[in-house]
C-alpha cells in the first residue's frame, strides 16, 4: 500500500506559488527531529528563509494531513466504519481502542512536531537577516510561520491534551529537548498568541490578488478562522470571542462567500473558490498528485478502502432528506470485488457498498483532488452555534438557514438552546462529513460518550453464502478516551512525559 510520496521541494515551490530553487527533501514520513538548514551559516539571505517557509508549508503533504486527521476526525466517531480489512493499525480507530503503542499516534506526533520544529527555526533565524527590501515580506513570513505552528499544535492540543511546548529551534541539550507537558490551557494560550501574531502580520490577501495564492498561504481570514475553532474547541471556551472571530472571518475584505452549488467544492473543478479559506492543492498524474483518495475510493484495485461511510450517517442524512450532500459525499457502487463485514458479507455483486465521495478522483495515488484546511461553512455553522450559546436563537436559526438553503432543505423554527444545539450539530455532520470535524465537535458539546455508545450499528459474517446473525459493535467509549494516548515511544524517550489517564 503506498503511503509516502517524495516531494521535492522545488516542485513545492512551483505549486505553492512561492518562490523558485531548493533542494529536495526526504521521504514524507520522516520521524526524526527535524532542523532546517540548521548549520550555524545557513540563514544568510531573504531567499534562505523562504526557502525555509517552503519546508514549513510541505508538513501539510505528509500522511497526518492527507489521512489520519480523517481516521481521527471521522473514522473514531459515528461518521465511518474503518474498512481496509482489518488494518491492525488503523482498526483501533474505528473501535476507540487505541493504544500507546499504536504506530501511527506515533508517526502523527512525530510528523506535526516536525512541523513546529520548522517554524521554530524559522522564527528564531528570520531576525538575522537585515535586508531593507525584505522588511514588509519579513512580517508576513513571521505571521505565516506563527500561523503554522499555532495550526500544528491545535492538532496536537485536540488529539492528546496538553502537550510540550516546543517553541525554540531544534536543540541537542536535552534539558530542553525533554519537556514536561503543558496544560491545555496553556497550549491554547500559545496557539492564541502565535494567532494574535499572525492577525497582525498577515494580509488579507497577497498582493497579486491570485486565489491559487491567496487560498494555499496562510491569510488574516485564515488565522481569524482558527481564533473562532480554537476559541470554541478549548475547555473554557469564550463565545464571545467565537462569534467575534467568526464575524472577522464573514465579513473579511477577502471576500469569503458560500459557493452556491454544493457539490462544486468537491468536483475537482472549483477550487480556489470563494469558500475556501485555506485549501492544499495537488497536480493530477504527477508525484505532486494526493495519494489520499485511492485510501478512500474504490476504483478498480482490487483492495478494501478506507473510511466507509456507516449506516448511522447515511440514515441521518435519509432523515433529514439531504440529497445534495449525500450524493456530493457519499458514492454507492456496486460489483466490488470483496466482502465487506458491515454492508456486504458475502461480496454479492448486486449489493452496494457505499463510499467516502469527498475526494472523487483516485487516479491511481496522483489525484488532483485538494483538500480544505478551513472553509467558510464551518465557521458559519460555528457562528451559529456561537448565537445559540449566548441566547440569541433567533440570531442562530437565522445563520443556520444561510447553510440549509444552499442545499434546497427547509428552515427550521426557532426552538430552546438544547433543541438547536443539536440542530446544529447535526448539521455540521451532514455538511462537514469526511473533513475531519465530527469527532471534536462531539467532544465540544460533551456529546462524544453519549452518542458513541448509543450507537446502533452492526457487522456480519458470511455462512455459507447467507449473511450470518448481526453482531453488534460495542464501542465503550468514556470521557478518558475522548483523548488519545501519548505514543509510548515519546514517554520512553522524554521522562518528564506523563501518560493520559487510562492508558
Amino acid at each position: 500500500m503506498k503511503r509516502r510520496l517524495c516531494f521535492t521541494i522545488n516542485k513545492i515551490l512551483l505549486l505553492l506559488f512561492l518562490f523558485p530553487g531548493f533542494i529536495s527533501c526526504k521521504r514524507s514520513l520522516d520521524l526524526k527531529p527535524v532542523s532546517v538548514l540548521s548549520t550555524g551559516n545557513a540563514y544568510n539571505s531573504a531567499q534562505d528563509i523562504e526557502n525555509a517557509l517552503v519546508g514549513a508549508y510541505s508538513i501539510f503533504y505528509q500522511e497526518y494531513y492527507i489521512w489520519d486527521n480523517v481516521l481521527l476526525g471521522d473514522v473514531r466517531s459515528d461518521n465511518a466504519y474503518v474498512g481496509g480489512g482489518g488494518d491492525p493499525g488503523v482498526v483501533p480507530y474505528d473501535l476507540v481502542t487505541i493504544s500507546a503503542g499504536n504506530d501511527r499516534m506515533y508517526a502523527d506526533w512525530s510528523q506535526l512536531y516536525t512541523g513546529i520544529g520548522r517554524c521554530n527555526v524559522l522564527l528564531s533565524k528570520i531576525d538575522g537577516i537585515n535586508d531593507p527590501a525584505f522588511a514588509d515580506r519579513k512580517k508576513q513570513i513571521i505571521g505565516e510561520a506563527s500561523f503554522l505552528r499555532a495550526f500544528h499544535y491545535y492538532q496536537l492540543v485536540k488529539t492528546f491534551g496538553g502537550v510540550p511546548l516546543e517553541l525554540l529551534s531544534n536543540s541537542a541539550d536535552p534539558a530542553k529537548t525533554r519537556l514536561p507537558r503543558s496544560s491545555e490551557k496553556e497550549v491554547y494560550d500559545q496557539i492564541a498568541a502565535d494567532l494574535a501574531v499572525a492577525v497582525e502580520n498577515l494580509p488579507d490577501s497577497y498582493d497579486s490578488g491570485d486565489p491559487s495564492v491567496n487560498k494555499v498561504r496562510a491569510t488574516r481570514g485564515a488565522a481569524n478562522a482558527l481564533l473562532a475553532k480554537i476559541w470554541a474547541q478549548r475547555g473554557d471556551r469564550d463565545y464571545n470571542k467565537v462569534l467575534q472571530y467568526c464575524n472577522d472571518v464573514i465579513n473579511s475584505p477577502a471576500g469569503y462567500q458560500l459557493v452556491a452549488d454544493y457539490g462544486e467544492l468537491f468536483d475537482g473543478s472549483h477550487y480556489d473558490n470563494s469558500e475556501a479559506i485555506l485549501e492544499v492543492p495537488f497536480i493530477a498524474g504527477t508525484d505532486l498528485g494526493n495519494w489520499g483518495p485511492q485510501m478512500f475510493l474504490a476504483p478498480e484495485d482490487g483492495w478494501q478502502k478506507y473510511c466507509v461511510p456507516s449506516k448511522d450517517l447515511i440514515d441521518d442524512y435519509d432523515h433529514e432528506n439531504d440529497v445534495v450532500r449525500k450524493q456530493a459525499n457519499i458514492i454507492f457502487m456496486d460489483d466490488v470485488p470483496w466482502a465487506d463485514e458491515n454492508w456486504n458479507p458475502c461480496q454479492v455483486n448486486t449489493d452496494s457498498i457505499p463510499f467516502n465521495y469527498k475526494q472523487k478522483h483516485p487516479d491511481n495515488w496522483a489525484s488532483g483532488d485538494y483538500y480544505y484546511l478551513l472553509r467558510l461553512a464551518d465557521i458559519i455553522l460555528l457562528k451559529a452555534e456561537a448565537q445559540n450559546e449566548l441566547g440569541d436563537p433567533d440570531g442562530a436559526v437565522q445563520t443556520l438557514h444561510q447553510i440549509r438553503a444552499r442545499v434546497n432543505l427547509p428552515d427550521i423554527a426557532s426552538a430552546s438552546k438544547e433543541v438547536l444545539r443539536d440542530k446544529i450539530l447535526n448539521e455540521r455532520r451532514l455538511e462537514l462529513a469526511f473533513e475531519a470535524q465530527r469527532w471534536d465537535d462531539l467532544v465540544r458539546l460533551n456529546q462524544c460518550t453519549t452518542v458513541m455508545n448509543n450507537l446502533q450499528e452492526v457487522k456480519y459474517t458470511c455462512n455459507n453464502g447467507l449473511p450470518g446473525a448481526p453482531i453488534p459493535i460495542s464501542y465503550n467509549v468514556t470521557d478518558q478516551k475522548w483523548l488519545c494516548p501519548i505514543p509510548q515511544l515519546e514517554i520512553d524517550a522524554n521522562p518528564n512525559l506523563v501518560q493520559n489517564p487510562g492508558f
